[in-house]
């Protein structure tokens, strides 16, 4: 049976290829219908089935992106495949079809607005980094001192003078607090610490006040109370005018004893001052030889060791392991200071902000200062301390004379010398303790 529809046969297929085809040439005009541009084809010579195979022209060529190119004829027509550059703009680079599209050459880089903007903007950040840092940390400063109301005043010298105490203030500490750092639960705020701090042109001078100094306590007016107290010469140790009324009439009996003009206070009490430790990541000093203290619970081997702030508070408080007492803790004290402000003034600290900060915040909440202190002046008395206990000034002890009924008589002649070269800023010759 024929497959073929109906008045078709295997002879009216003729010789196409395809299915059953026994000819050899594909239906290249059935197969690939193509527009020929030109007269018509002639009737008869389409390109329907049994019609021979027809030729298909060859397209004109579209010359650099102008249009066809007539002038060349059929035989000059190159697609481009030829060559690879279809989409190339001839042999002047890797541009889109035709020279007109060709891509501009990339500008080299302006190094040096790159550099001008660069080093802008890091300055920016710095400023802003650094105003910011400033008004933070002047808002953190308790300027609670007022040494206005502190009367009879010795005549200001040359130089600055700071009177730095560390107190045995229990604010803000916990009962487990207190137990740890041994301090106990005494009321009210005695110093451990008293130090005057001469800054001037020719050298730094730290001197420490021991706080069993024989001093008088003077007429003065009540810090709280505005009442002027009389004097009565009535002799006490150094640290008892604190307790009596607090900064300002210890700032009055260390002026009327000395004749020395105090120009800024600063205060740091139990707390902060272990806080500090801590936050630096510990202190490392060298201790000559090994003590024990139950009193402020002080237990040390001799040699190089890291401090934490409990320890640190140990060190600097302990007074009856030693045959100098007080002298000795004093010594002590300015050693341990002198550690501390090489350790907040080394790269690993200063340019460590996750370090640099909670140093900075710790010491900032925990100090009190005078009204009028301000950050620079606590700079200036922070390099300083870092300056003489590194060896670029004088570290001293109040010059003693001898003791009287548990009180340390001050030197009258060594101090009047004393105050005299500070008070004229001149190089300090007097050795003490």
């Amino acid at each position: 049976m024929n497959d073929w529809p109906e008045g078709w046969s295997d002879d009216n297929r003729g010789t196409r290829y395809g299915r059953g085809s026994a000819g050899a040439q594909p239906e290249s005009a059935r197969v690939m219908r193509q527009v020929r541009r030109g007269p018509a084809t002639p009737p008869g010579q389409g390109g329907g089935y049994g019609a021979p195979p027809q030729r298909v022209p060859r397209q004109p060529s579209y010359v650099n992106g102008q249009g066809y190119d007539e002038g060349h004829g059929q035989d000059a027509y190159d697609s481009g495949y030829n060559t690879g550059q279809v989409y190339g703009g001839g042999a002047g680079g890797p541009a889109g079809p035709g020279d007109g599209y060709a891509r501009a050459a990339r500008p080299a880089p302006n190094w040096r607005r790159r550099i001008k903007w660069t080093a802008i903007t890091l300055v920016t950040v710095l400023v802003v980094t650094s105003v910011a840092t400033y008004v933070w940390a002047d808002s953190k400063l308790h300027r609670d001192v007022d040494l206005s109301k502190v009367i009879d005043r010795p005549e200001a010298g040359k130089g600055t003078n700071y009177l730095i105490v560390g107190s045995d203030s229990r604010a803000g500490m916990s009962s487990a607090d207190k137990q740890k750092l041994h301090t106990g639960s005494a009321e009210g705020k005695r110093t451990d610490t008293m130090m005057i701090l001469h800054v001037g042109d020719n050298g730094d001078t730290l001197i420490s006040l021991p706080r069993d100094s024989d001093v008088v306590i003077p007429t003065y007016k009540g810090s709280t109370s505005g009442k002027v107290y009389q004097g009565t010469g009535r002799h006490v140790k150094l640290n008892a005018a604190y307790a009596e009324d607090g900064p300002e009439l210890l700032v009055r009996t260390i002026e009327y004893n000395t004749g020395l003009h105090i120009d800024h206070y600063a205060e740091i009490g139990f707390g902060g001052f272990a806080k500090i430790v801590d936050a630096v990541g510990g202190v490392d000093i060298t201790i000559d030889k090994a003590f024990k203290d139950k009193y402020s619970g002080a237990d040390f081997k001799a040699g190089k060791q890291t401090l934490n702030g409990e320890q640190a508070l140990a060190f600097v408080r302990t007074r009856h392991a030693f045959a100098a007492s007080d002298l000795q803790r004093t010594k002590n004290q300015q050693k341990f200071l002198a550690a501390l402000a090489h350790q907040v003034a080394t790269p690993s600290t200063v340019l460590n902000p996750f370090k640099l900060y909670p140093t900075m915040g710790a010491g900032l909440d925990a100090l009190t200062v005078d009204k009028d202190m301000g950050l620079w002046d606590l700079a200036s008395m922070f390099w300083a301390m870092k300056g003489v206990n590194g060896g670029d000034g004088t570290s001293m002890n109040m010059p003693i004379s001898g003791s009287t009924g548990g009180n340390l008589v001050w030197d009258k002649a060594k101090v009047k010398t004393l105050v005299n070269e500070l008070k004229n800023d001149d190089k300090v010759t007097v050795t003490g303790n």
